[in-house]
């Protein structure tokens, strides 16, 4: 993946000048930089990287800054859903680096269709390490071969790719099965007259970045 990136001077307030122009502020870091380095990109350019890349493929800045990184964190407008800053992480295709994987569930479960018992992901994430080349989008979970109440699939459970190497956990458990529990009967109306309250007392009248 490749995102093209301009330098930037603008900072603080004035960055608003960038979004009015469908650009995103950002700032690329870490070790294999000199020091952190403030761009901006076109927001819709962006976005299609990330869809395809996530946070955990590497993408190719170019432009005014050509550097191996990884998406590390899209800051979103709390209203809108519009990114509004990114933070790119610097990387080396020689080196190493952490990343939580997203899980994803694949396959059918045949007691799911039962509705008596339901699959429960109670771990969407695993942490690996990897140079960022190797590192997958995602890490399936088979839920296929869920049968009974007591089935538990662990970490180490998972198919990882060869070059992949697992830091959490092994024995962590991924997936569950709960048992589809009935809701809870209303509480009969009580058949007795309730004795009629008193009338409330007057209320009185409550007072009320970037």
């Amino acid at each position: 993946m490749k995102l093209a990136v301009k330098s930037r001077d603008i900072t603080g307030k004035k960055v608003k000048s960038l979004r009015r122009q469908g650009l995103v502020p950002a700032i690329v870091y870490g070790k294999h930089i000199d020091q952190p380095v403030k761009i901006s990109c076109v927001k819709n350019d962006l976005l299609k990287v990330y869809k395809a890349s996530g946070y955990t493929t590497p993408v190719e800045l170019m432009g005014d800054l050509d550097q191996l990184v990884l998406i590390h964190t899209l800051q979103l407008d709390p209203i809108s859903d519009e990114i509004i800053t990114a933070d790119f992480l610097a990387v080396s295709r020689k080196e190493k680096v952490t990343a939580n994987i997203p899980l994803v569930r694949v396959g059918e479960s045949e007691i799911e269709k039962l509705n008596e018992w339901r699959i429960q992901i109670i771990k969407d994430t695993v942490e690996v390490q990897a140079l960022p080349q190797d590192l997958p989008h995602s890490i399936e979970i088979d839920i296929s071969n869920i049968n009974a109440i007591d089935d538990v699939i662990f970490v180490k459970d998972l198919k990882i790719p060869a070059k992949v190497e697992v830091i959490d956990d092994l024995e962590l458990p991924v997936v569950t099965v709960m048992v589809i529990e009935d809701e809870a009967p209303e509480e009969e109306a009580a058949t007795e007259e309730a004795p009629a309250a008193e009338a409330p007392a007057e209320a009185g009248t409550p007072e009320k970045t970037e």
